[in-house]
């Protein structure tokens, strides 16, 4: 498969501290690539680097096998960005901003009315083209800002924490939308916080900290690299500690932990023991209200490889 993006021994510096060390991937043509990572992993440092927005002292970016500078507007003219932080201008309307930022890649009035229209459509701003961004919710704001870095139709879009802070029906429209981007043959790398949205749209995973990969790959190949064989919760009004530390001996056991009525038993292997689980209640007339068991998530893998909460 084609490679859009190269990026081989990246190492980037603020004094003391090293942003991003030695770090090497590539982001294949028509993937969803999801970098995720704790705070200070250095996720926002690779992106701006990548974009040239930042310097960097070692190793090389090569973006359509052409090093990436920041004067290599031809590269630049086929990508398109859509930060965390909304920026659109406040004195334009909806429609005036797209304009806008579209113009600064269509020069064609004609094309690019076209291309502005299609974004609108696109984004499902239809009936907001005259609102001003003041007017807008905070999710019409979040679909202005993708429709205004996606108008000059890029070839290669990254997106950085596009949901934050909406509704879920507007975060459902973003996430509809970037995979109708995918499919038009665009090549994504997405950043967010939320697990579930990495595990819907990222065909692979990077998973950063520290400036360094910890692992990469398919969602099913990365939950394969957790000791985690199955989790079992239960909803009981009360579980007695010596139960509790009694379960924790049993061999198939990783962990146990008992808090707001939930008990959560983490087995690291064997592949009956919901239905023994419920043997060992019963014995010890233990009665609870709800039962279920999960494979391991994309959120355990995180836990496990990182230590740390995503949001830490």
């Amino acid at each position: 498969m084609e490679k859009i993006v190269e990026v081989k021994n990246l190492t980037k510096e603020y004094k003391t501290l090293k942003a991003i060390n030695d770090l090497s991937f590539e982001v294949k043509k028509g993937e969803i690539l999801g970098l995720l990572g704790p705070n200070g992993s250095g996720k926002s440092t690779t992106i701006n680097c990548l974009l040239s927005l930042l310097n960097f002292q070692h190793g090389s970016i090569k973006i359509w096998d052409k090093e990436m500078r920041p004067d290599a507007y031809d590269i630049k003219a086929k990508i398109g960005v859509i930060f965390q932080e909304v920026a659109v201008f406040e004195e334009l309307n909806v429609y005036d901003n797209i304009n806008y930022f579209c113009g600064l890649y269509i020069t064609d009035k004609n094309l690019r009315q076209i291309y502005v229209e299609e974004a609108i459509d696109f984004v499902g701003l239809q009936d907001f083209k005259k609102f001003y961004p003041k007017q807008l919710s905070g999710g019409l704001l979040r679909r202005l800002n993708i429709a205004c870095g996606i108008a000059h139709k890029p070839e290669l879009i990254f997106f950085d924490e596009p949901t934050v802070a909406v509704d879920p029906q507007s975060r459902n429209s973003i996430l509809d939308g970037i995979k109708r981007l995918r499919e038009q043959g665009a090549t994504i790398v997405y950043t967010t916080h939320y697990m579930e949205e990495v595990e819907i749209l990222c065909d692979r995973i990077i998973i950063l900290d520290k400036g360094r990969i910890l692992a990469q790959g398919t969602c099913d190949q990365l939950k394969e690299l957790t000791k985690i064989e199955e989790k079992i919760t239960v909803e009981v009004s009360d579980f007695p500690q010596k139960l509790i530390d009694e379960i924790q001996t049993f061999s198939n056991v990783l962990q146990v932990r008992y808090e707001n009525n939930h008990c959560v038993i983490i087995y690291k292997k064997g592949k009956n023991n919901l239905e023994e689980f419920i043997d060992y209640l019963k014995h010890h007339h233990i009665i609870y209200h709800k039962i279920f068991s999960e494979r391991p998530t994309l959120n355990d893998v995180f836990l496990e490889l990182t230590g740390k909460e995503l949001r830490d």
